[in-house]
């Protein structure tokens, strides 16, 4: 289906450019501080987008913060580096956001500038407040210890899987909460719920990536774990083959099932927040999230190729996501879409329908749910044979 046939995605497309182009002039004129904008932008668009909405304060800390976070998550990333050096790097990054003069070269591309002149990340972090500087440290601290111990360990337990997630993503999300509360705008979340955050996109993007990080040169990364994927084959690698496309797609369903469990929390910390820039913030990644897992759900596609979301539904969702309401709406459509491709036959469709269900009765009994009509384009797996045509 065309652009012309979505002309409410053509509008939100413009409004975003707009958005985009606003920005641009925004970026401060101070070396440290240009740097660090127009960096944002390079490694995220979408994120850069909706920090530039909260206030001037809170907007550098946050921005710095995802820095710092990008910096740590580039030396996990890179394959290269050898465990005994990768090791203490992460474990000591915390202290070199206060130096200067510190900086490593690793990482590709943009990441690689990210890293070669980190001393422009520590400079502007260092003009931040008392309470951000500590929730950043703090922060950046735990995530590096929990990153150097899944250096020497692999994913296997779902336990584990969790655990990994709260290092490199729950901890963002309690970090983003004490960087709200120690902007004066919001309540400190429960850690629980602000993990729950973290965890709900950790996971969609780890879905999502299978293809890219298990071809990643040296050697692959994989955070599947290996409880529930080794149901289904005797190597992760295996789902690339045309010949378990069956048992691939089963494994899928089984890991999005997963994913699923904490929406719910995610609708709770969100309806707490009271800060609009925060909402906005906070919501449009969470939204992306359930409609990745609605586009990924029962669809071979993602072990062939890149599945994303059009940018014409990514614009009307910055552009639509005000209030609550949209929240819940949102949920409940996409929740509604992963419903319709449930295939009785899959070993985990009665699961996977109590989860779904779950999320559509939460987002009902609020009241405020509308009709939206999200189209994704899915083409999703369809087995030989199906009970239920």
């Amino acid at each position: 289906m065309g652009a012309l046939s979505r002309p409410e995605e053509v509008l939100a497309l413009v409004k975003l450019r707009v958005a985009a182009g606003q920005i641009k002039r925004q970026i401060p004129p101070e070396e440290h501080w240009a740097f660090a904008y127009s960096m944002l932008q390079k490694v995220s668009r979408s994120f850069a987008l909706v920090i530039q909405q909260l206030g001037p304060e809170l907007r550098n800390a946050v921005c710095i913060f995802y820095l710092v976070l990008r910096a740590l998550d580039t030396v996990e990333d890179d394959t290269s580096i050898p465990t005994e050096v990768k090791v203490p790097i992460l474990q000591e990054f915390y202290r070199h956001v206060y130096n200067r003069d510190w900086h490593y070269s690793c990482g590709t591309n943009h990441y690689k500038v990210l890293m070669d002149k980190f001393h422009l990340v520590s400079t502007a972090f260092l003009e931040l407040g008392q309470g951000y500087q500590k929730a950043i440290e703090e922060i950046t601290r735990r995530m590096g210890a929990g990153m150097a111990k899944f250096i020497c360990k692999e994913v296997e337990t779902v336990d584990d899987y969790d655990e990994y997630c709260h290092y490199v993503a729950g901890l963002v999300g309690y970090g983003l909460s004490r960087l709200f509360y120690a902007a004066g705008t919001e309540d400190l979340a429960p850690d629980s719920l602000s993990n729950s955050m973290g965890l709900f996109l950790q996971k969609t993007n780890i879905i999502r990536d299978y293809l890219e990080d298990i071809n990643e040169i040296p050697k692959s990364r994989m955070f599947w774990p290996r409880e529930i994927w080794s149901k289904y084959a005797d190597k992760l690698e295996d789902f690339k083959y045309e010949e378990n496309t069956e048992k691939a797609v089963q494994c899928l369903n089984d890991i999005v099932t997963n994913a699923l469990i904490h929406a719910e929390e995610c609708l709770q910390y969100m309806s707490a927040l009271k800060n609009h820039a925060i909402f906005h913030f906070c919501a449009i990644p969470q939204i992306m999230a359930i409609g990745t897992c609605a586009l990924c759900y029962n669809n071979v596609h993602v072990f062939r190729g890149v599945v994303k979301m059009r940018r014409g539904l990514t614009a009307r969702i910055i552009d639509e996501t005000n209030s609550m309401s949209d929240v819940y709406t949102a949920f409940y459509e996409f929740s509604s879409l992963i419903e319709s491709k449930i295939d009785d036959n899959d070993p985990n469709a009665a699961l996977t329908r109590r989860h779904v269900n779950s999320i559509k009765q939460t987002c009902k009994s609020s009241g405020l749910v509308k009709r939206r009509g999200y189209h994704l384009d899915t083409s999703p797996y369809r087995p030989m044979l199906v009970s239920n045509p």
